[in-house]
Formats: C-alpha cells, sequence, structure tokens
C-alpha cells in the first residue's frame, strides 16, 4: 500500500524535520509539491481525495488491529492509548522536532529538542554511599551525569521551542494538530534524570535514616513525621491518620483520575545481625527486615518528582501517596481505607523488594501473586477419662488427631484445585500426663489462599467440616476464624500499565516472570475495591553469592534500587493517568498475562 499523504501540522515552519514515522522512506522520492503556476484540475483534485480517504480508512483499520482501539483525535493525541510508546517519551508528550541543515534528499535534517537525551548517551549519576561503582549493565540504569554534546537535560520542565517560549501546562507549538489538548515537549526520561541527579544522595541518606530508627506497626510516629515534614517543605499538604501514624497526601489536580502509589512504613520485631554498615538499626529487636523503609523512600521520591510536573503543569490527573502504617500486624490497610485513603482512586499500584531478582529488574504477574493469609484457633472439650476405659468417655485426643488431620484434606476437596488453598497447623496441645483423657485440647495454624471466592468461602466451610469431624467422637468444637489480608490479585490492565511504564525506564530485559507467593500482603484489602497492581522490584546485587530472602536479620539491599523504583512509580502513575481515567473506560489489554 503506498504510503498515505500526512496533513499539515500547524506550528511547522516549511521545510521543518518530519518525524520519523512520517518521512516517506528512502527509497521513494518525495512527491512534488504542485506549482503555483500549474493548478490542479478539478478532476485531479478529486481523484487526489478519493486516494486519500481510502488510505486513511486503511490506516484506521491497521490501528485497530494493531492496539484494538479505534482511533480518535489527532495522532498526537492518540498517544494517550498507545500500549508501547518509544521508550523516553510518555504517550502523547512527544516533543517538537525542530528544523536543522538541510540534508542529501533535500529536507533538513531534525536536531534533538532542548530537553531530549538519547538512553545510550549519557553516563552514570554518580556512585551510591559506600563508594561502590554503578556497573553499566545493570537494567533499568539510566545515569544522567554527562551529556550528550548537544543535548541539555530540562530541569526546569520548562522548553523553548522553535518559534518561542513555551508556558508550562501550553501545548508546544507544532506538537499536536489543531484541537488536540495534548502537552508538547515533556520527555519523562531526561527529567527523572536531571530529578534523581539532584535527589538520589537524599533519598538513599532518608531511607538509611529509617533503616536505623525503625518502629513496628502503630508506633511508627518518628517516621510519620519524618515524611510529613518533607512533604510539607515541597508545598504539598499531608494528611495525617486518626491513630496518629501513617499518612496520606494527594498530588496533582483533583479533576481527572486518580492513581495511587501505597508504601508501608513499619519494621518487624527482629534483631538486626548486619554488622558491616553504618545504618544498622539502633532499636534492639526491631528491624527493617522486609524492605518498608526502601518502599518508603521509593514513594516519597516519586511523590517529589511528580509534584514537580504538577508545578509546571505537566500532570494529567491526580496522584494519591499513601504512606500506610502496620502492614506486617496487619490492619493499617483497614485503617487508610476507614480514613478514606482510597476515595475517589481508581488504580493503585505498589512495589515490593524482591531480594531474589537482581537490581534493575522488574517482576510482573497477572492475577494473584500473594496469598491471603488467616489464622484459625480450635478448642475441643469433653469429659475427660482415665485411657484404661476410653469407651466409656470422649477419646479427645484421638478426636484432635483426626480433626489435625482430616481438616486440611477435606477442606481441599471442596474448592477448586487452583486455589491453592491449604490448611497449616503450627500447634497441637492436649494433656498433661500419660494415663489421662484430658477435657481439653487446642490446634492452631494458618489458613491461605491464592482465589478470592475460596478465600471468602473458607470461614463457613471449615466450620462445617470441624462439626461434622467432632460429632463423630462425642466432642465438643469450636473455631475462631482470624481474618488476616486478602489475595493480592493483580488487574491484567494494571499490569500492562506497570509493564508500559517500564519500557520506557528500563531496558527490555528489566522486565521478567515472577512466581506465586503464599506469603500475605495487605496491599491486597486495597485491591478487594479497586483495580491495581502490586510489582515486586529487584534489591540484589549481580553477581552476588548466595541465597537472600526477606524476613531476615541481615536482610539488606543494593540501593541502586532506588532510583530504580522511583523511575518506575513516577512512569506507572504517569502512564495510568494517560491511559485513561476510570476501569472500563478501555477495552482489554491483550498479552498483559506473564507466566
Amino acid at each position: 500500500m503506498p504510503a498515505p499523504e500526512e496533513p499539515g501540522v500547524p506550528g511547522n515552519p516549511p521545510g521543518a524535520a518530519i518525524p520519523a514515522h512520517e518521512a516517506a522512506p528512502a527509497h521513494e522520492a518525495p512527491p512534488a509539491a504542485p506549482s503555483a503556476r500549474e493548478p490542479v484540475s478539478g478532476r485531479e483534485a478529486e481523484r487526489k481525495a478519493g486516494r486519500k480517504a481510502e488510505r486513511k480508512a486503511d490506516s484506521d483499520q491497521d490501528n485497530t488491529v494493531t492496539t484494538g482501539r479505534r482511533p480518535s483525535g489527532s495522532a498526537v493525541a492518540q498517544g494517550a492509548h498507545m500500549t508501547h510508546p518509544r521508550p523516553g517519551v510518555m504517550p502523547g508528550l512527544e516533543p517538537p522536532t525542530a528544523s536543522g541543515p538541510a540534508g542529501s534528499g533535500g529536507r533538513d535534517e531534525a536536531v534533538p529538542p532542548s530537553g531530549m537525551v538519547a538512553r545510550d548517551t549519557v553516563s552514570a549519576a554518580g556512585s551510591p554511599p559506600g563508594g561502590k561503582d554503578v556497573p553499566e549493565d545493570i537494567p533499568g540504569n539510566i545515569p544522567a551525569e554527562t551529556v550528550q554534546k548537544g543535548t541539555v537535560p530540562d530541569e526546569s520542565l520548562v522548553q523553548e521551542s522553535v518559534t518561542g517560549e513555551m508556558v508550562p501546562g501550553a501545548p508546544a507549538p507544532g506538537a499536536a494538530s489543531a484541537g488536540s489538548a495534548v502537552l508538547g515537549g515533556a520527555v519523562l526520561q531526561p527529567q527523572l534524570d536531571a530529578f534523581l541527579a539532584a535527589h538520589e544522595d537524599e533519598l538513599i541518606a532518608f531511607r538509611r535514616d529509617l533503616h536505623m530508627h525503625p518502629e513496628l506497626g502503630y508506633s511508627e510516629h518518628r517516621t510519620t513525621k519524618r515524611l510529613a515534614e518533607r512533604l510539607r517543605a515541597a508545598g504539598l499538604k499531608p494528611v495525617i491518620l486518626p491513630k496518629g501514624t501513617g499518612l496520606f497526601c494527594d498530588v496533582g489536580p483533583a479533576d481527572g483520575s486518580t492513581v495511587a502509589l501505597r508504601a508501608d512504613i513499619d519494621a518487624l520485631p527482629l534483631q538486626d545481625e548486619k554488622s558491616d554498615v553504618p545504618y544498622r538499626s539502633t532499636v534492639p529487636g526491631v528491624a527493617h527486615a522486609c524492605g518498608h523503609d526502601v518502599h518508603t523512600a521509593m514513594v516519597l521520591g516519586a511523590g517529589l518528582f511528580l509534584a514537580q510536573q504538577a508545578e509546571a503543569g505537566l500532570l494529567p490527573g491526580r496522584v494519591r501517596l499513601l504512606f500506610q502504617p502496620a502492614e506486617e500486624t496487619p490492619g493499617g490497610a483497614l485503617d487508610v481505607m476507614a480514613a478514606g485513603g482510597i476515595v475517589g482512586v481508581d488504580r493503585a499500584f505498589a512495589l515490593h523488594c524482591d531480594p531474589r531478582i537482581e537490581v534493575g529488574q522488574l517482576g510482573l504477574r497477572t492475577g494473584p501473586i500473594t496469598a491471603a493469609c488467616d489464622k484459625v484457633y480450635v478448642k475441643v472439650t469433653g469429659p475427660g477419662g482415665h485411657t484404661a476405659r476410653p469407651h466409656l468417655t470422649a477419646d479427645l485426643v484421638y478426636a484432635l488427631a483426626k480433626i489435625v488431620t482430616e481438616l486440611p484434606s477435606a477442606l481441599s476437596r471442596r474448592v477448586d484445585p487452583r486455589s491453592s488453598l491449604s490448611l497449616v497447623w503450627g500447634r497441637v496441645s492436649a494433656g498433661s500426663v500419660a494415663n489421662a483423657i484430658p477435657d481439653d485440647g487446642i490446634a492452631e495454624g494458618t489458613v491461605r489462599c491464592l482465589d478470592d471466592d475460596a478465600w471468602h468461602r473458607a470461614p463457613e466451610m471449615m466450620k462445617a467440616l470441624l462439626q461434622s469431624v467432632a460429632a463423630a467422637y462425642d466432642v465438643e468444637a469450636s473455631l475462631e476464624y482470624v481474618r488476616g489480608v486478602p489475595p493480592t490479585v493483580n488487574e491484567a490492565a494494571s499490569v500492562q500499565m506497570f509493564r508500559d511504564a517500564a519500557a520506557q525506564v528500563m531496558s527490555e530485559e528489566g522486565v521478567v516472570p515472577t512466581p506465586q507467593s503464599l506469603g500475605g500482603e495487605d496491599f491486597g484489602w486495597y485491591l478487594e475495591s479497586i483495580p491495581g497492581a502490586l510489582a515486586r522490584l529487584g534489591v540484589r546485587t549481580p553477581g552476588s553469592p548466595g541465597e537472600y530472602d526477606l524476613h531476615r536479620g541481615d536482610f539488606d539491599v543494593d540501593e541502586r534500587c532506588l532510583a530504580v523504583g522511583v523511575r518506575v512509580l513516577s512512569a506507572t502513575a504517569l502512564t495510568a493517568l494517560w491511559e485513561g481515567g476510570r476501569p472500563g473506560d478501555a477495552e482489554p489489554i491483550e498479552g498483559a498475562a506473564l507466566a
């Protein structure tokens, strides 16, 4: 099919450079413009108009097949719906191209606009504290210390176009066709480079301070105070939760859609066993052994960057920062929700440290990524008696043993095997002497599940099965079922937004599949009410020996992960805001599932 004719773009002077996707193939000579002395006949004009309409129809059909969405509005405006924009440019925010010297083909050569920096033309933004050099081969490491000659990172978010000064929030001349309200000239990658060059050391220091002063759930007063002070210093208005720990804070205009970025801020009751770092915990028996200090610093950094974008009029909606207390307790997510923390929020995103993944990588999975985790307490009572005469009483120990063995297998047969519903006992106790049948006994355990429906049904199913087994042995049994957290079930469209965002700030090798976990994560409470996704952020130093895991006293991270997390969270928030507002507005995105 011949290349379609493109309409002129207002603001481009005659002879201005034509974007690569619009330019004619190299082997075709550009069509000669009609001479003013040779007017086009009416019949020829009709033929050209007909061919132009046919080509536009073909182009629209091709777009529908490729993206699953029909075009609406100008080509630049449709950037807000693109699944994979080119790296470093947010959908709909492509910069205008400036004219340059004439090339061999007779057209002007394109000159990179101010603020556009190629990903592979910059070097490291400095080494992390501790004197470690930053390897160049880490996916997602997009340094910004030196810039290619002829390009300048735009720190003020205000660029000058070829036609004059750009007003923040106003469309750049030549960036879109008439009638398009898309912002122009805001290139994400160099903006993040400039921000991190100025703030990465601050964020690392902030993380280390939290690591040295960990606080358990509902005791995070110092952490909350430090967060509130830093956010207020940036001109924001944090709202502290009613219990005095944890807060949420809005960034950007209230009109349009709202995206939440969540961090948990509490620590674990573990002794910090690290001895070779200056930032080990100063609180005996308390440590940040699950990476919540890292989560907090990353969301803070993303919030500060997005606040700069909002101040320049470049944030197309609102981002709510959730700094949640008591994730390990758990219960903090419910407190955030009770305080109105997700009212008006359309989607929520979170990152969690994963020491099995190398720094510079992002683990994604559609569907259940973590499991529900509840606690169960079973108490069995009977009349008691002598072990020589079990037939004259209720053999309580035997009955308790049957409950402990029968319930897990019977429960697993009542649900779809794919739900991975499991009951595992951690404590069983009855009696005090060998020749006496006790009159009571207890069993305690946990229920874990990957399926939301099975999780909701589990308490009633377990109660019915417990009564059935107890009745067969003439004992009384009671069940205390304590809800912990629901499964965290990632929505496919939200996972795709993570993936699209990562494509702009990381290399293609940076996104990796991640397995399901039977560990609990109370981010699942948010996803019971609104769509969203949790991703796993690599924090392991590449090539490091040994196995690492969370909830260990020697847990630590490669601090270069902080910059990667800020990039991913910032790009994801912007992608989600551009992608289309509220859930249900767009068609499902194919190919979002990851093995």
